[in-house]
Formats: C-alpha cells, structure tokens, sequence
C-alpha cells in the first residue's frame, strides 16, 4: 500500500486486486442496484451490536447515549443520501483495515469464483464481507465520518473515495460516536435520491430490523389563507420517525411473517444473496424459555471447510444481543446453519467459557441440533430436488456427523445420500434407507466401495462378483467417505462391509458354497492351485502380504486387498497429504485362477517371464486399486516387452 501527503489528508492507495474487484463491483456485478441501502443498514445494524456487547463491560461506551438507532438523510437538491449510526464507530486503523482493503483474506477467491452470470456473481458478494462497496453502485463519491465509542472528539476519521485507485483518510473532530456515510449520488441514478424512494426500499429489505431506522418526518403543509404570512423556520430541528417496525422478527408469530420477510431476515443475518433452502421459527417455554429462527442455507461459503473459521448462530438474551457467532450451540458437523438464538435462561455477564461449561447450553445445543436433523430430513422426504441442492453444497461435512454426535449417528446417516453400483450416472440419490429396502434375500450386510472418483470405483473389478449376482454396492467417493466409515459400523441393524478390504462371503446370497480354508482342504485338493499361489508369492517377495485365490473376480486377472483391520488406500493417501507418517502394511494379492493372463503365468516355466508375468499382474491391480505405482517406467518397460512376446 502506498501513502502520500496532501495537506491534512493522506492519500492511500488500494491494493491491485482490490482495484479490480472495486471496478467489477461498481461497473457489472449487482443486477439490483437498491440492495445498496439493504447493505448500509445491515453494517450500521451490526456496529449498534457490537457497541452492545462492548458496553456490557464498558457502559461508559454509551457517552450518555443508550439509544441506539439508524438515520437516513437525503438532499434531493444537492442529491446526496447519508446514512448515520451511532454504535461503535471506527479507529483510523479500523477504517484502514475495513475501508481500505476489499475482501482482505478472499480477494483471489473471489476473483477465481466469478463465473460471468451477473446473477450468480452477485451471490458470492456476502461471502467476503463487501457489502460497503455496493455504495459506489449509484455513488460516484462516498464519504465516511466515524469516531470510536470511547474515543475523544479529535480522534474521528474522515475516509473518502470515489471508486477509483485510492482514498483519501484525513482527521477530524466529531462529537458523536458512530459512523455517518455519505453518498453522493451519480447522475443517472437520481432516482434514488428522493425521500419515497428510500422509504419504500427500508420497507421492503429492512423492516425486520431490531433497531429504529429513522427518516425526518414528512408532514403535508396547511393550505395557506390569503392574511397568512409564510415564514420559513430554519432554525427549527428535524423530527425523525422510524420507517421500519423496528421488531425483532423472530419475536413475532410465525403467522405474521411472510416468506419474503423471512429470507430477507436471512440475508441480514448472513450476509448471503443466494436465498436460504429451508428455515425453522420455534418458542420453547417452560424449564427452558428460548426463541429459536435457523436458517438452511442455499449456498456453501468459501470459508465452509476450514473448521478454525467463525462459525455458529447469533445470541441475543431477552433481546440484547450478545454474541455474533455463538458456536456453543450448534456442532461443528452443523457449521452451516445460520440464524438467531434468543434466550431469557442465560445471564447476561456470560463469557465463552462459561457457556461451554452450562448445563443449559448443552440443552438448548441438543435441542436445536435435533431440530436441524429434522428439518433437514423432512426437505429429503418432501423436497427431495431442494435436497438434492443442500446435499451437493454441505454433503461432505454433514458426513463428519458420526464421529462427533453418537448420539444422533443414525439420525443422521439417514440423511446421507450415494452413488450406486446399480446407477447409470454419478447421481447421489441413494439413502442408506433405499438400499436396505432393496437388500437381496440372505444379504446381511451393507456393501460399499471408495475411491477417488465415481469413474474409477464404478469400473472397479471389486464390483465384478456384486454385478454378477445383482448385488447392489454403495459408491463413495469424497474424499471423507474412509474416514467417516470407520465411526458409521452400522446402520438399521446392518453392519458395514468394505467390498475391497479384507475375506468376502457371499455364499448366503448367491447359494454357492464358500470356498475352503487352506485348514479344511483333503490332501491333494486343488494343488495345481496351491502350486500357482506359492509360486506367485515366492515371485513377489515384499510386494505382497499373502496371495489367495479370489472371491471378487469374473473377468480381472487380479485385485489387491486390504487386511480387515488395515488402513485403506483413501485414508492412506490422506493422511500423507496432511504430512502424516503411513504405516508400511502389504496388501494381499487375490488372483483369477481362471483368467488366461494368470493361466499363462502358471504354464510359464522360464522363472524370468514368470517373474515379469505376476510383476504385471500386481501393478494391474494396484492401478485399479488406485494405488500409485513405485516404478511407472518400470511397469511401461513390462508391459512393452509381454506386447513384443506376443
């Protein structure tokens, strides 16, 4: 950032990725220029809470002024429209932090996300917290006063733009706390600087506000008699009224909000364009007393997976509010949920930690998170294509559910939606409740596959014995699906069997008897077999644990498989992507005694040939395991020379 001098005013510079998005935002990017003042409201709305939580351990904060409150003044002459709070205000440095810098974490992110659909651009403004600089929509200046509850008159700022390459800081003396912006309108949006026209768009984005917004009362003159005088009285002060109801709306009936007040209640609390999927509006009375409004929402923010991000649900106590991001009271599997929690339980002195040690909270958490399940189920039941949308945003964290709530671990996997092996498409639309109800006869568990990508897993050769006898398969593929079974071990009394991971059995099934144990073999039984397998494990000594003959195959000379207890090849490849040590465990070879490649193999009588045969072999099965190869050029080398051979 570059600064100079001029005067009392200094002159900053914003940065270059800033200066882009500024122009796309100005230029191109809000279809609907009126949510300019919804944006304005929502920041001035939100500096009033902060001062509230302040002032519960620094009352001082108030300076003799405890009514919080929202101004919007508008000059249809100069045309100019200035919106003023009195809540917390900024420090020099605040307004350098929150003025000065676009999207301060996420300007990248953002930039890579715009995909050129004005709608859905517009979508992504909430999620990087740039809703100031939807001003410059219909504001060719903008200028912002603001002094910090707290500090001395001489300590306001002065910051100044007009949406180009730079600002303007400088300081002034102000007596009020709070911050004033004013936006001087450009000419061919003069619409919006008119009185009605301001009144009409605080009616229809803010009424639901909890703070007054105010506007100077318009009152219809008297006709004037002929014997009246007409003198103007400039000295008298303005007489504002609130133009919203200025009543929580949470507090009212859910018969008197309508769904339009409802997800404009959301994009308050959110900071979200993309309208919510589903909401939940409760009172509970009795040993608990709480007012409850949770949003599902219809869009994944960018921050969605990193876990260390602010999270949770907006806390009020009999209507003062609290905490911006009350993560107490929903579980991190639940992070998405937004909305408001108003209690009349909690005292109002609280910290964080005492909250997490409240019997309670652990109450009114236990609650809410029911609720949410049960929100989240009836959507699945009623709208499934509105579900099929939340399942594709927030899928993959819900699944983190299991090992985080025992407690609701079926409720929740209830929820969960998969490809499966009986599917033409990639589609995620089969619940564990569709595959129980269609389980063949004799079929005691629930059969899954993971992999990298549904391509890879639903041409698997795990899948060959399943096809064959109509087995259905469940295909996992985000990357959590390993991690997540290892708590989800069953479902409706089903237990969990990983097709590509230690012995299967399908005998009860398909009818046939399951192939003997070594032990339980009569001398002289399949010892042509024997032979092959012995040979084939001498061949690759330290690549395999053991070599058997499979169960799995119809048509693939090989598969490699993992032990029961073992860790899978999806876990494995996460955990050395997080850096983390990988335990050193050798797979097991199953082999198709009856597949020509592998009968080749076993007539083979030159040791070298053979020793390249079953070195082609297991590389086959560790490509189609998904498993990275320790010598591609070696395997190419290989695989050229059986070609010449041949």
């Amino acid at each position: 950032m570059t600064a100079k001098t001029q005067d009392k005013a200094e002159t900053l510079g914003f940065q270059t990725e800033a200066k882009q998005l500024l122009h796309l935002m100005i230029h191109s990017l809000y279809s609907n220029k009126e949510i300019f003042l919804r944006e304005l409201i929502s920041n001035a709305s939100d500096a009033t809470d902060k001062l509230r939580v302040e002032a519960l351990e620094n009352s001082a904060l108030y300076e003799d002024d405890g009514d919080l409150r929202i101004r919007i003044a508008v000059d249809e002459e100069a045309k100019t429209i200035t919106i003023s709070d009195n809540g917390i205000g900024m420090s020099r440095d605040e307004v350098i932090s929150n003025l000065g810098t676009i999207a301060r974490s996420g300007t990248s992110e953002f930039m890579k996300n715009l995909t050129g659909d004005q709608k859905k651009d517009s979508q992504l403004i909430g999620q990087f917290g740039v809703g100031f600089y939807s001003s410059f929509i219909v504001a060719e200046r903008v200028v912002v006063e603001t002094r910090r509850a707290g500090a001395a008159a001489d300590e306001a700022i002065r910051w100044t733009c007009e949406g180009e390459a730079d600002y303007q800081i400088e300081n002034i003396d102000r007596a009020e706390r709070g911050t004033s912006i004013t936006l001087h309108v450009k000419s061919d949006e003069h619409e919006f600087a008119s009185d009605w026209r301001l009144r009409s768009i605080v009616k229809k984005y803010s009424d639901h506000i909890a703070i007054p917004v105010e506007m100077v009362k318009q009152e219809m003159p008297a006709a004037p008699s002929e014997d009246d005088e007409v003198v103007a009285d400039v000295d008298k002060a303005p007489e504002w009224q609130a133009v919203n109801d200025a009543q929580a709306l949470w507090t009212r009936s859910r018969q008197d909000v309508s769904d339009d007040e409802y997800k404009e209640f959301y994009r308050l609390v959110s900071h979200d364009f993309a309208e919510p999927l589903a909401w939940s509006h409760n009172r509970v009375e009795g040993k608990q007393d709480y007012t409850s409004l949770l949003y599902i929402p219809g869009m994944a923010p960018m921050d969605l997976y990193q876990r260390e991000a602010s999270r949770g649900i907006k806390l009020y106590i009999k209507r003062t509010f609290i905490m911006d991001d009350a993560e107490q009271f929903m579980p991190m599997y639940l992070r998405f949920v937004k909305g408001v929690l108003d209690s009349a339980d909690l005292p109002l002195n609280v910290s964080r930690e005492i909250l997490q040690k409240t019997p309670l909270v652990d109450s009114i958490r236990a609650a809410l998170t029911k609720r949410v399940l049960d929100m989240l189920g009836k959507m699945a039941t009623n709208e499934p294509e509105k579900y099929a949308t939340f399942w594709t945003q927030f899928g993959p964290v819900l699944k983190e559910g299991p090992s985080e709530d025992h407690n609701n671990r079926e409720k929740i996997a209830k929820l969960f939606r998969f490809a499966s092996s009986t599917s033409d498409s990639a589609a995620t639309d089969v619940s564990l409740t569709d595959y129980v109800s269609r389980m063949k006869e004799g079929q005691d568990k629930i059969y899954y596959l993971t992999g990298d990508s549904h391509s890879v897993i639903n041409n698997s050769p795990y899948l060959e014995i399943f096809r064959k006898h109509g087995v259905e398969v469940i295909l996992m593929s985000d990357r959590i699906d390993e991690w997540m079974m290892g708590y989800l071990t069953e479902f409706d009394g089903k237990s969990f069997q990983d097709i590509a991971r230690g012995e299967l059995d399908l005998s009860k099934i398909t009818g046939e008897e399951p192939k003997a144990d070594d032990a339980d073999k009569k001398d002289g039984d399949d010892s042509d077999q024997d032979a092959l397998l012995k040979r084939i494990n001498t061949l690759l000594e330290g690549k395999v644990d053991e070599v058997r003959s499979t169960t799995r195959l119809t048509s693939s000379p090989a598969c490699l498989v993992v032990g029961a207890d073992d860790m899978g090849e999806q876990m494995r490849k996460i955990m050395a992507a997080a850096g983390q040590p990988v335990p050193e465990v050798k797979p097991i070879l199953e082999i198709n005694a009856e597949h020509p490649l592998v009968n080749k193999l076993n007539a083979e009588t030159d040791d070298s040939k053979a020793t390249l045969l079953a070195s082609v072999l297991f590389d086959q099965a560790a490509l189609s395991a998904g498993r990275p190869l320790e010598n591609p050029a070696q395997f190419v080398q290989q695989l050229n020379s059986l070609m010449f051979d041949a």
